[in-house]
């Protein structure tokens, strides 16, 4: 009897499971957990990143890594529930990054999309694609999928900032690619006033100004960084004033939070978190939550939101 017919022969259903083990195929109605459920799971934790923690981490970093030990000083926010210890959500990662005096960082490029917010410090640079983009604390720099880009400190101290990319997005479907620059550091061929890469806090602010508070109460005062910013990621500031409590929320989108400034609490999924500036925040799709403010606050949100709305997947909910 061929293996076929041996198969098709097969006279009890314990047989017949372990005839299709062994040729890598699973019975649909005998799967160990159901692959359809009546909501999202809750495999990732809110958690809270403290900025404190991190500068001091940072610092000591400084003194015993250098820029030729490491492409990047960084030290990455991996949420605890991670299977792979690397995702601060399932979509995204962020990381604290320094720089120190005098230091450049190599050029290189990605097929990941990344960003920057600024932290502390002046007299860094970043250089996208031959622009060179002065860093100034609040502001945020993109450096989409394949843009070169690198990092150049003139400044007299450290400077600090916070990374946000889609790698685990791209690690899931796997079209990841990288390449260092052929130049090491890539030339600067222009020092733009205005650029598509970044958001400058002043013009932020402005915005934020001339916004008025959303009517639902989730946000306050809220506008969005690029429309999205880049194709799998989404940018959010959100003013929030002193004394405010926000609805309660939740949504499908996946969100990452960095204090850019104030100080208060937020609960997610009944946990609360006491934050200021620098602190993150990882807020996993679907569960709810809501700021209580205590001094006046800027949120800057991180979410693949983008991702979720061209999937057809976006939901909002209290």
């Amino acid at each position: 009897m061929n293996e076929a017919a041996e198969l098709a022969a097969t006279a009890d259903l314990d047989t017949l499971y372990g005839r299709l083990d062994t040729r890598s195929i699973t019975a649909g109605w005998n799967k160990k957990t159901p692959s359809l459920y009546p909501e999202p799971k809750k495999n990732y934790v809110p958690f809270q990143w403290r900025w404190r923690d991190g500068k001091a981490a940072l610092d000591a970093a400084g003194r015993l890594i250098s820029t030729e030990l490491a492409e990047r000083r960084n030290l990455i926010l991996r949420n605890p529930s991670d299977p792979g210890e690397y995702a601060t959500v399932p979509t995204l990662i962020a990381a604290y990054q320094m720089i120190l005096p005098g230091e450049k960082a190599r050029s290189h490029r990605h097929t990941p999309n990344a960003l920057r917010f600024v932290l502390e410090g002046e007299g860094s640079y970043t250089i996208v694609d031959g622009q060179r983009l002065d860093m100034h604390p609040n502001d945020v720099l993109l450096t989409p999928n394949w843009a070169w880009h690198g990092h150049s400190s003139e400044a007299d101290g450290a400077c600090y900032w916070m990374d946000c990319l889609d790698v685990p997005v791209v690690q899931f479907m796997e079209p990841m690619f990288y390449e260092q620059h052929p130049e090491v550091y890539e030339p600067i061929h222009e020092t733009p006033l205005q650029s598509e890469f970044i958001f400058k806090w002043d013009d932020v602010q402005k915005q934020l100004d001339a916004t008025d508070p959303d009517p639902e109460g989730r946000y306050g005062r809220r506008i969005e960084l690029g429309s999205p910013a880049m194709v799998t990621t989404g940018l959010h500031m959100n003013r929030i004033e002193g004394g405010t409590t926000t609805r309660r929320t939740r949504t499908t989108a996946n969100q990452i939070i960095c204090i850019a400034e104030g100080t208060g609490t937020t609960t997610i999924d009944g946990e609360t978190f006491d934050w200021e500036r620098g602190d993150m925040l990882s807020i996993p799709g679907w569960r709810p939550f809501e700021h209580d403010i205590d001094t006046d606050a800027t949120l800057f949100e991180m979410s693949d939101e983008p991702l979720a709305r061209a999937l057809g997947w976006l939901r909002m909910g209290d």
